[in-house]
């Protein structure tokens, strides 16, 4: 189901820029000098916003915590001098107070605070009457209606200059990157709120600079409406998220590497060419809905025969056996692991559903 947000296109936010909406900048504001030679180098980059933590949460007391009021004035300095306008995160009506106080140009809300619908309630209420850009980081769980319900509280306050941030979610699974990219929670995102710009974290995504411009590049290629990359004039020094920090020349090559995708061309061959698969591609669907269909009919076939006999509903060793098979079938055609094995869990979760429809008699 769509969802119906009243929202004002990137466009007319009134910023500068070409291409996809670049901001960049260090993790933390540490020092007035890390922040102006940052700023200077990252103007230099092709980037369009100055971003910089002024709060920072952390998950353990005694860390560094963000310079708070005096981190805004050389955020503001920096504007000054070298024309960007600047952004930061938000977690508290306070710092939204401060925010509007310094003219900061945009603000985000992070990936902690929009968990807590109070939070990000009071964040909206905080917010009423005022014209400042949000955007919305993505929640730290897979939970698109999460998301999505951070993005309507804002909406029904009055935030028409809004926009999301993709930069991943926890996993307990341990892999390269930082947190797991779930694109289809993105793709879903997009489905749902149409026209709701959405920018890409690569930084809090990959956790690491190596990674970076990869995910970065797909972003692009799934026609994210922008980048969030962190720059730090020594990041191997920076006393937040070191690692996953650029330098402002290495910045400068990463953006100058990555290709923007267009959403369409205006090639008649290659469009008569895509039109054909798509009428393929829509017969393969049908097929697969009618399959599925066939199949939970079978299911609710069996779902009686099991309640004539008084035999359980769930037979984990014959599940177990199937999905094995036609994984490695899957994979056998190229297709990915865990992508089997998410829809035969999804086609089994059905199966169940429609097999308990012929048990319901019994209650």
């Amino acid at each position: 189901m769509s969802v119906q947000l009243d929202i004002d296109g990137i466009d007319s936010w009134g910023f500068k820029y070409d291409g996809p909406f670049i901001i960049a900048g260090p993790c933390s504001a540490e020092t007035r000098e890390q922040v102006l030679e940052t700023a200077r180098g990252v103007a230099k980059t092709g980037a369009h916003m100055l971003r910089a933590g002024i709060w920072k949460p952390r998950t353990r007391p005694n860390c560094f915590e963000g310079m708070g009021e005096e981190g805004l004035k050389w955020l503001v300095e920096a504007r000054e001098e070298t024309g960007m306008p600047i952004s930061t995160e938000t977690a508290t009506p306070e710092h939204v107070e401060l925010c509007l106080k310094y003219n900061v140009d945009l603000i985000w809300i992070g990936a902690r605070t929009t968990v807590n619908p109070f939070a990000v309630q009071a964040l909206a209420d905080s917010l009423k009457g005022t014209d400042i850009p949000v955007l919305v980081k993505n929640p730290i769980n897979p939970d698109v209606e999460l998301w999505i319900g951070a993005l309507e509280r804002l909406n029904k306050a009055g935030v028409r200059k809004l926009g999301a941030i993709h930069r991943g979610f926890s996993s307990a699974k341990v892999t390269e990157l930082r947190n797991a990219p779930n694109w289809r929670i993105f793709i879903e995102l997009r489905r749902r709120c149409e026209g709701l710009p959405i920018i890409c974290d690569p930084s809090h995504l990959c956790g690491k600079r190596a990674l970076i411009p990869a995910v970065a590049q797909k972003a692009l290629d799934l026609l994210f409406d922008g980048l969030m990359i962190e720059s730090h004039i020594d990041p191997d020094k920076a006393l937040s998220d070191s690692k996953q920090q650029f330098t402002p020349e290495d910045l400068g090559k990463v953006i100058a590497g990555l290709q923007v995708r267009h959403p369409a061309i205006e090639d008649e061959e290659f469009i008569h060419a895509v039109e054909k698969k798509r009428i393929r591609l829509d017969e393969i669907d049908e097929s697969i809905v009618e399959f599925l269909a066939e199949r939970m009919a079978i299911g609710r076939t069996i779902g009686t025969l099991k309640k004539e006999k008084g035999i359980a509903l769930l037979q984990p060793a014959q599940w177990k056996k199937t999905v094995e098979k036609r994984t490695r079938e899957g994979v056998a055609r190229g297709m990915d692991e865990h992508f089997m094995l998410r829809i035969f869990q999804y086609i089994h979760e059905e199966s169940l559903r429609q097999q308990e429809s012929t048990f319901a008699g019994d209650k």
